[in-house]
């Protein structure tokens, strides 16, 4: 089995559209997409609009719901007067009943068969919690304030949500690519398809930086002798239109964290 995994969209139209131009140059069996997609200062109508289309024959995607979903459809009440550059306000107003309705009928998290006996778990934050990073502990005090996840660490977050014939739990949310084996499971985050860099407070100050302007995705192909091999993608796109958009829209700090993959400046507030 083939997979393709992708993450973190954030309404950034450009980067899908060159992450699937790639995707359709290879052999992939399934896509997945681990949520948080359209909210962010972007595009997130047209994206919307391109992942609701009928898929192609033969290359099934699966799609689960991350933290923005909820925080996105929760916002379609407040005014965009109050606040005014919030990622989720913009998605909201920006996008119709039948995209929201779209995300609203997405599931939180999914499994699927690994096509040799064992299952493949799909989560967006933890299984419990879609805010919380699966692979990352937030530590706060000095930048960037966030490390890879220890054992016990990642073993607390799981918990019993993870079925013994598991061999591959695909994540996001954190943004950060990363590969982590536990107990004959592999863990797998692909990083961001729409967003580099960012800062963020809870729980803790912390900064996220992938270093460059590339969407992220992986690769990951499950073989007899080997298990679960993986591909970490960086894919290059138009990534000065999407700092212009995210400029236009009132959000320097995206915009800075698209052109680069660094935080630059910083969202007030």
């Amino acid at each position: 089995m083939r997979i393709a995994a992708l993450s973190d969209i954030h309404g950034n139209l450009p980067a899908l559209e060159a992450v699937l131009a790639e995707i359709g140059r290879e052999r992939v069996d399934v896509v997945v997409n681990l949520g948080d997609i359209l909210s962010g200062p972007l595009w997130p109508a047209e994206t919307a609009e391109l992942l609701m289309q009928p898929r192609p024959a033969g290359r099934p995607w699966v799609t689960i719901a991350g933290n923005h979903e909820r925080q996105m459809l929760a916002a379609t009440g407040r005014s965009l007067a109050e606040d005014s550059t919030d990622s989720d306000v913009l998605a909201a107003r920006a996008t119709t009943p039948a995209q929201q309705g779209w995300l609203h009928a997405l599931p939180a998290g999914q499994r699927f068969g690994d096509g040799r006996g064992g299952q493949v778990l799909l989560t967006h934050g933890t299984p419990l919690v879609d805010h919380e990073p699966l692979l990352e502990t937030v530590t706060g005090g000095a930048v960037p304030g966030i490390r890879a996840a220890l054992p016990h660490e990642l073993m607390s977050r799981i918990g019993d949500a993870v079925p013994v014939d598991t061999t591959l739990v695909l994540c996001g949310h954190s943004h950060l690519p990363r590969v982590l084996a536990l107990d004959g499971v592999l863990f797998v985050n692909p990083g961001s398809v729409g967003l580099q860099a960012y800062d963020h407070d809870q729980p803790h100050d912390h900064v996220v930086e992938n270093g460059s302007p590339h969407a992220r995705w992986a690769l990951l192909e499950h073989t007899a002798h080997f298990g679960w091999q993986v591909q970490q993608r960086l894919t290059a796109y138009g990534w000065r239109a999407a700092a212009a958009r995210a400029e236009s829209q009132g959000r320097p700090d995206w915009a800075d964290a698209l052109l680069t993959g660094r935080v630059g400046r910083r969202q007030a507030g």
